[in-house]
């Protein structure tokens, strides 16, 4: 969830193996790690301050922080739905391509 809205869903297993939302994606790659294996993963920096839940932005809530942010994400709400090839659903225009491996 950011600012109240679901913005990815599934199965926990694949949501935390394969995030397909940017939010997610910088989530999991804040965890701590265990493993040698692990400790090469890249770390995504989340600039600026989270916008006011009370006033959210127009189109993605997330757009003021993400990365890969365009356009599109500034004025049309992304849906809850199930990208290509993907087994659960994510809110956001551009699903997998936040790489944080």
């Amino acid at each position: 969830m950011y600012l109240g809205e679901v913005v990815e869903t599934g199965p926990a297993d694949e949501v935390a193996r394969k995030p397909q939302h940017p939010y997610t994606a910088a989530l999991r790659s804040a965890t701590p790690v265990a493993r040698m294996d692990e400790l090469q993963r890249k770390r995504i920096i989340l600039k600026g301050e989270p916008p006011s839940p009370i006033d959210p932005p127009p189109g993605c809530a997330f757009h003021t922080r993400c990365p890969i942010a365009r356009e599109r994400c500034r004025t049309e709400k992304p849906q809850l739905r199930s990208p290509p090839g993907g087994g659960h659903r994510v809110a956001c225009h551009f699903p997998g391509e936040m790489d944080c491996a």
